[in-house]
């Protein structure tokens, strides 16, 4: 069994959910307004799925990415790091996915200005709406996947029982809270991308 690569503290985690709920309407309006395709969009969740180790997502987007029509030559490459088959006009937003997971959930501001300058504010947001939404799930993909290697007697040296199971029902809090949150945000037009000073 492949052990993730990257485990999120408690702390991390919330400011994860945070972000994704704050982003989501960015994701849904990109793919509404035909700005992302399904497949840029697993390729996005791909990206950030392999900079994470996350098992759970690598499972659940490789089916979804297949039923997009990606090919499983190009899932098994984006899985593995490598970009090739990404079409040259999402390369720029597949390497930014793959920075933001990179950095923790914090891009360089010469980073998201270049995703904006590539791809307009819309479509940049989106992009990091989608970027956000595999964040979340691989937050708590990734406690997930360590709890099912315990069981089956693998478990991930990193972690522990305890850890497992906080990560995994912490979505039972912090998802209203940073529903609230997020809503609190929005309306005090708080930037959608801060940066670290």
């Amino acid at each position: 069994m492949q052990f993730a690569k990257k485990h999120y503290s408690i702390r991390e985690a919330y400011w994860i959910f945070y972000r994704g709920v704050r982003s989501m309407k960015h994701l849904i309006g990109a793919r509404k307004r035909a700005e992302l395709s399904p497949e840029f969009v697993e390729r996005i969740m791909l990206a950030v799925t392999e900079v994470n180790g996350c098992g759970a997502c690598s499972y659940a987007h490789t089916k979804m990415a297949l039923e997009a029509g990606m090919s499983s030559a190009e899932i098994r490459n984006i899985l593995s790091g490598v970009l090739d088959d990404v079409p040259d006009s999402e390369v720029a937003a597949v390497l930014f996915a793959q920075h933001y997971a990179d950095t923790r959930g914090n891009p360089t501001p010469e980073s998201w200005h270049r995703l904006v300058d590539v791809y307009g504010k819309s479509a940049a947001e989106g992009i990091l709406g989608a970027v956000r939404a595999i964040m979340v799930g691989n937050a708590h993909g990734i406690a997930w996947t360590a709890l099912r290697g315990r069981l089956k007697g693998n478990p991930d040296p990193r972690s522990s029982v305890a850890y497992e199971v906080v990560m995994l029902l912490i979505v039972l809090a912090f998802l209203p809270m940073s529903v609230v949150h997020a809503s609190i945000s929005g309306v005090r037009r708080a930037p959608i991308v801060e940066f670290a000073r």
